[in-house]
């Protein structure tokens, strides 16, 4: 990005609440309902940010000049920031091409991208372009032939770890989303056709591509009919894993294999035992559970019961955010809906920036703390 246009940016949008606030401004209603809605009362969502925000830092003084090392290593993999991107369905209904443009984002970046099993493209298509950073997100087929199916497409179009989504054993009722009027696959209504109508960025990028759809899914289910409308094909395909089926993603996928969705610490001692590879802290960011803890708030008792690396997600907004979750034990940090406001309030200039922002204020948080090394971060913790 040349420098000027760079400074500009900065200027105009130096947080993720810019983009944020631009996004809301640049997509439909009804598309910013199904990013930002969590379920029932969206207490969980709230409790995410509210239990961030208890999580303080001690800074410590006269340290010299200090040149913060940011990089974070993965599955003998070292990214140049301690961050990634997580995996949401159906990402190209929130911008056109959502998905080719933050897989091509992250290579740039040298970070991470979780493909969707529901996203609105194969892996195929967006695999080539990940130069071997690719992480595919397995919604759990009932069928052993579609499960085996989609892990031989996902490792041949370059996908090189595994994540398996447990916490979405039944579909969550997200009644901001119903709300909306959003059905799945979407279908423009006239009241939906009328929030399009205000959004021309957004409506000329989806005109060139047509309504997204779910591609992998389809391959699999065909043209699905009798569903409720807040459904979607990919419930006729999924189960509701038990261990005997993670024993068998174990010993079908040749690579790193994580578990995304947990909260107790029992869970991740057994994945540990299990042979899994990483555990993902997760809530689902309040999408599926509206009684769940933050998942900073159980950070520390999952870490306690395990050695393997921690992910983490959960209502991460920036820099300190993700110090936050490293002081109290994650190895690595997972962003979902910042990317795709990135996405809708810049198009696809909009990662790079997100980017640049989180670089930045990793930089200045750890300047002030004192640390050169994101382990230092740990030693800084106010308990």
């Amino acid at each position: 990005m040349p420098r000027k246009w760079a400074m500009s940016l900065h200027a105009r949008y130096p947080a993720l609440s810019d983009l944020r606030a631009r996004a809301q401004a640049r997509i439909p209603r009804f598309v910013r309902e199904y990013l930002d809605s969590g379920t029932g009362q969206e207490a969980t969502k709230a409790r995410n940010r509210a239990m961030l925000d208890r999580v303080l830092l001690s800074p410590s003084i006269l340290h010299g000049e200090i040149v913060p090392d940011l990089s974070a290593t993965l599955f003998g993999q070292t990214h140049p920031l301690p961050v990634g991107i997580a995996p949401v369905g159906m990402s190209g209904l929130i911008w056109p091409g959502a998905e080719h443009i933050l897989a091509r984002a992250a290579t740039r970046a040298g970070i991470p991208y979780t493909l969707s099993t529901v996203a609105t493209v194969r892996p195929e298509d967006v695999g080539p372009h990940l130069d071997g950073r690719g992480w595919f997100q397995m919604y759990p087929p009932r069928d052993e032939r579609i499960r085996a199916d989609m892990l031989r497409r996902a490792r041949d179009a370059g996908f090189s770890v595994l994540v398996l989504t447990a916490d979405v054993p039944v579909a969550s009722r997200r009644e901001r989303q119903v709300r909306s009027g959003l059905t799945t696959p979407p279908r423009l209504t006239p009241r939906l056709m009328a929030q399009v109508a205000l959004r021309p960025a957004w409506a000329m990028g989806m005109a060139g591509r047509g309504l997204p759809r779910m591609r992998l899914i389809d391959d699999y289910a065909g043209n699905v009919k009798g569903l409720p409308s807040t459904a979607h094909a990919g419930y006729l395909l999924r189960t509701s894993p038990d261990w005997s089926y993670l024993r068998w993603l174990r010993e079908h996928w040749q690579g790193p294999f994580v578990v995304k969705g947990v909260t107790r610490p029992e869970d991740a001692a057994r994945l540990e035992a299990e042979g899994v590879d990483a555990v993902w802290v997760s809530n689902h960011a309040g999408r599926q559970f509206d009684a769940a803890p933050a998942t900073i708030e159980v950070l520390p008792d999952v870490r306690a019961a395990t050695s393997l690396p921690l992910i983490l997600d959960g209502g991460i907004e920036g820099g300190l955010d993700i110090l936050r979750a490293i002081a109290l034990g994650a190895d690595f940090v997972m962003m979902a809906r910042g990317w795709h406001h990135a996405l809708g309030a810049l198009g696809a200039r909009g990662p790079a920036h997100l980017v640049e922002i989180l670089t930045e204020d990793l930089k200045a948080n750890m300047g002030q703390l004192g640390a050169a090394r994101l382990s230092d971060v740990r030693a800084r913790l106010l308990r």
